[in-house]
């Protein structure tokens, strides 16, 4: 069985795509719909032995992966990286900046070595991954670059480094759309709301509590899968989206439209798109 993707068969056939945090989540899910559409998927985390693992599920499927272990808030280490895939596949054709990661707490509660952490995993390191990229590879021969940001166009409680860092993100994206057009590099941002992806199972305390109770706020009556956002990222990465630039494609059930003075209706038709094949539902919802 492989991934049930929406798009054409071969889509990316002869391309190579990276997935930065592609061990596990959201990045997991969208390496295995690349692969499933042609492309040799380079996936790259800290940890080589989940990336081994997501490997094996992608060729067990009959796609092709590679693995980078790094850390993208590492400069050098990031450099020698994107150049060993130069060197290999002959150049990068598109690139998900996926990687990021963050913890709650209060504002006043955080401390700057916090913050500067959760900015450097959510923004610096996408910058450093997309600049190399495009310098060794796109600068000379195009391609696409999807950026992972988030809802937090209302604020972000309890997450202030992360909301700072993903608003970041969507800027930097328009700026690096509008500077490298000439390149022909398209630059485009995700940002994805609630979604059903196993980063849930690793928050504790209230913030955990919280979670099984976000779909009484959506007015989908749900949360997201992470093959809805698998679906964007391939859209934007293919040629469909060719004269599309410096945008944020919002994947969020419409959460940021309403306020806590509506009261939602009851959701009466819950429709969901899942077509990653080992989708499994996070702990905290019941799986």
């Amino acid at each position: 069985m492989s991934y049930r993707s929406v798009f054409k068969p071969g889509l990316f056939e002869g391309q190579t795509i990276v997935v930065t945090g592609g061990g596990s989540g959201i990045g997991r899910c969208t390496a295995h719909e690349i692969a499933a559409l042609g492309a040799h998927v380079v996936i790259t985390g800290r940890k080589p032995d989940k990336l081994a693992t997501v490997k094996g599920e992608i060729e067990a499927a009959g796609g092709s992966c590679e693995t980078h272990a790094f850390d993208i808030r590492e400069e050098a280490q990031v450099k020698e990286a994107i150049a060993a895939i130069v060197a290999k596949n002959g150049r990068i054709h598109g690139l998900f900046n996926n990687a990021g990661g963050q913890f709650p707490s209060a504002a006043a509660s955080m401390s700057a070595k916090g913050f500067d952490v959760v900015v450097r995993n959510n923004l610096t390191g996408g910058f450093i991954v997309s600049r190399e990229v495009f310098t060794q590879s796109m600068e000379k021969r195009g391609g696409s670059i999807v950026n992972m940001a988030a809802d937090m166009r209302n604020g972000f409680p309890n997450m202030a480094h992360t909301g700072a860092a993903r608003a970041g993100m969507v800027n930097l994206s328009m700026t690096l759309a509008h500077e490298w057009a000439y390149a022909g590099v398209r630059v485009n941002a995700v940002s994805p709301g609630w979604i059903a992806s196993s980063g849930m199972d690793t928050y504790q305390g209230e913030f955990k509590e919280q979670i099984p109770k976000l779909k009484g706020y959506c007015p989908m009556g749900r949360l997201g899968t992470e093959s809805e956002v698998s679906g964007a990222v391939c859209f934007l990465l293919s040629d469909a989206a060719a004269y599309i630039t410096g945008t944020e494609l919002r994947i969020d059930g419409g959460v940021p439209l309403g306020n806590r003075s509506m009261e939602l209706r009851p959701v009466e038709r819950l429709n969901e798109f899942n077509g990653f094949h080992l989708a499994v539902k996070p702990k905290v919802l019941g799986g």
